[in-house]
This record gives structure tokens, sequence and C-alpha cells, in this order.
């Protein structure tokens, strides 16, 4: 994760970490609102799980955020400034001990990347930045071939399960478990 210097793309936009303050049970979500707003479209993204719930009787699944107040913004500051302004609801997430009122972002690399290896699978673990620990992963590897072709990591085995996750990182926010096949696994020494 990058803070404050990140040098912006050509057309001004960074990923900025943001917080949402509606209520989980709220009809629009912060990221559902941001999808639709009017201009120039931003991106954003939520990682989600899908959650169970019985409305009327009736069993519903849902797709909910990991993370209830976290999302992800691509957009530039110009742009978002107006919307947060309008919206008592969202704010920026500000580094910790940085300068004042400097909102988090994050690299365009570590962003783009965590989201290919959560993206399309439905078997996603997510753990706090607290659950991620050396205890947590046992080996560095390489992915070769398959979805993930090339992606560095930490290994997590599960005692008695054949199961085996790649940890995916977004440092000090939110890391993922994403399996893989064991036949694309190279270990890095």
């Amino acid at each position: 994760m990058t803070v404050g210097n990140q040098i912006e793309d050509q057309s001004g936009k960074r990923w900025y970490v943001l917080r949402d303050l509606k209520r989980a049970n709220a009809n629009e979500r912060a990221f559902q609102m941001l999808k639709r707003v009017e201009g120039e479209p931003i991106e954003v993204f939520t990682p989600l799980m899908k959650r169970a719930y019985e409305r009327g009787g009736r069993k519903i699944i849902v797709d909910v955020p990991v993370v209830s107040d976290l999302l992800f913004v691509h957009s530039s500051r110009r742009r978002l400034d107006p919307i947060i302004a309008d919206t008592p609801t969202l704010q920026y997430r500000y580094v910790k001990g940085g300068k004042r009122n400097e909102p988090m972002t994050v690299r365009d690399e570590e962003m783009n990347l965590f989201m290919a290896a959560v993206s399309g699978i439905d078997d996603v673990k997510y753990y706090t930045p607290e659950e991620v620990s050396p205890a947590l992963y046992d080996k560095r590897i390489v992915i070769i071939g398959g979805r993930l072709d090339g992606y560095e990591g930490r290994l997590k085995t599960t005692r008695g399960s054949r199961v085996k996750r790649l940890i995916v990182e977004l440092p000090g926010l939110l890391a993922a478990g994403v399996e893989v096949d064991a036949q694309y696994i190279k270990l890095v020494k």
C-alpha cells in the first residue's frame, strides 16, 4: 500500500480507500451508489461474499461486502471530493500517522493483482490484517500456469486439508486466501 506521494496515472486517477458508514441493511450501499453517479464512470471495488437471508418466509442469497465499511474507488480526488462532501455516510480513510487529512491509496499494480486473484471465485477466504501473521502461512511460492500465472505470494496449508491457498494481500487492509491447484505451485527459495 502506498500513501500520499503516489504517482497518479495519466488521467489523475488513484485507488482511494473509502469508508461507507451506512448500515448493513441499507437499501443502497455506497459501492452501488458510486456505480451510478452521473458523468465520468467511477470504478468501484468491494470484496463481496454470499450470505443467505430469509425474507417473507423465502430464503434468498445476497452479495454483501466482506468488510461492511470498506470500499476502493479508482478516480481522481477532484472527482471524488464533491461526491464525498454531498454524501454524509461516505468518507476517505486517512493514513494513520501521516500528514493531516492524507487519504489512503493503494498502488494500481497491487489493486489490480488483488482484484484479479479474487474475482470470479466463489471460494475465497478473507482475513483481517490482525489474522495475517507468519503462523498463517508457510512457504513463499510462485504460480506457474493457470488463472494466476506469475503471481508470487505465501502458501497457506491447513493440517488435514487437501486445499492449498495462496495468500493475496493489501497490506494493512485486507487479505484473501485463494484456492490454487497443487500442479501450478512452485516453491521460491
